[in-house]
């Protein structure tokens, strides 16, 4: 039996695994390599699901995690959700044993606004 261990790990947003995902899809296609079932399944969501640029998402994470009760879990998934609403971010922060204030709450929309423009 072959054992595998995963070297390293790293938070990526839907936007940055896209960028990623594209980048892989130029090299196999310069090299006239057939895309794979799954490949082209996980270009297909990426494309889909990525609502902001991959620079815009990862600037909006660093942001996020410079606030108090943020976990970088949670940072990647306002970036990958961009929630619109208050109840969409009580919704992301439900397993927490804390809640937010209204004033973190907008807090947190005000800069997912801002990575939006």
């Amino acid at each position: 039996m072959i054992v595998k261990q995963v070297q390293s790990e790293e938070l990526l947003t839907v936007p940055e695994v896209k960028e990623i995902l594209s980048e892989i899809m130029e090299e196999r296609t310069e090299r006239g390599e057939e895309l794979g079932y799954e490949l082209r399944k996980a270009i297909n969501h990426a494309d889909m699901f990525a609502k902001i640029s991959a620079e815009k998402s990862r600037e909006l994470v660093s942001k996020l995690l410079e606030l108090e009760k943020m976990k970088p879990e949670i940072a990647v998934h306002i970036a990958d959700i961009i929630p619109q609403s208050r109840d969409e971010l009580r919704a992301l922060y439900a397993k927490e044993r804390f809640t937010l204030t209204e004033e973190e709450l907008d807090t947190i929309l005000n800069l997912v606004l801002e990575s939006m423009e």
